[in-house]
């Protein structure tokens, strides 16, 4: 693999068209991938399509406030997690942006000790909740029993290093490429304590701000990083690779 895009959704109904024609760009590419599951019917998709491909894995996880309605069932979740090509559990985390809703709390602590259960990685999403998120992964202490990925990572300098003090992974999406507000929490994130993501369909990177996002668009994201570090673009596509390599287990 050339580069990982550490968190896209490609079983999503965005990609029903031209599914076959955006995993053969990605293939061409050399991009491999997590496709994340947002909850149980999303993350049953998303194991699916990672059995027909040698470049895709899965995340089984149910999103904080996506589908809200469902609880979250440890043992219908922990069934598709014992899959070998399932490399995390998550997106799961707190978002406050739309709405506290009391159960998220409950929600992501049962996906935490779900990800120790099966030892592998934890993917979190967090929105207008870092003080509650990283308060939730001090007390468990997660990050020191398996990998934390916090994704889509767009914040300050300070907030990167609060993650990066608790052992946590920071994964850099697509806006970083139009503005230079995260170039500080770039140059703080050591390169092995980095991922890239597309986030795919969403959060496009310049220059396809604005149209459906898909894996392969990760180069850009992995381009910014390096004029930000001053580095050549390679050196982050293969650190990147070998991040995701160890995060999630992955051996290819």
């Amino acid at each position: 693999m050339r580069l990982f895009d550490a968190h896209c959704h490609l079983q999503l109904p965005q990609y029903d068209a031209d599914r076959a024609e955006v995993l053969a760009r990605m293939a061409l590419a050399g991009v491999g991938a997590v496709v994340i599951g947002t909850d149980f019917e999303t993350s049953k998709a998303g194991l699916e399509l990672a059995k027909q491909h040698d470049f895709l894995w899965a995340s089984v996880g149910l999103h904080p406030n996506d589908n809200a309605d469902e609880e979250f069932d440890v043992a219908q979740y922990e069934a598709l997690a014992r899959d070998p090509k399932v490399v995390a559990i998550g997106e799961c985390g707190l978002d406050y942006f739309r709405t506290t809703g009391q159960g998220q709390r409950k929600r992501f602590e049962a996906q935490i000790a779900l990800a120790q259960k099966v030892n592998k990685a934890l993917v979190v999403h967090c929105r207008n909740a870092h003080e509650d998120c990283i308060s939730v992964l001090q007390n468990t202490a997660i990050a020191s029993k398996v990998p934390v990925v916090i994704h889509f990572f767009t914040g300050s300098g300070e907030l990167a290093q609060q993650y990066l003090n608790l052992g946590c992974y920071l994964s850099f999406p697509g806006p970083i490429t139009y503005t230079d507000m995260y170039d500080d929490s770039i140059q703080v994130c050591p390169m092995d304590k980095m991922l890239v993501e597309t986030d795919a369909p969403f959060a496009a990177p310049v220059p396809h701000r604005g149209k459906r996002n898909e894996p392969a668009y990760v180069a850009a994201v992995a381009a910014k990083i390096a004029a930000v570090k001053g580095i050549p673009a390679e050196e982050v596509c293969r650190q990147t690779v070998l991040n995701a390599q160890r995060i999630f287990t992955i051996d290819k």
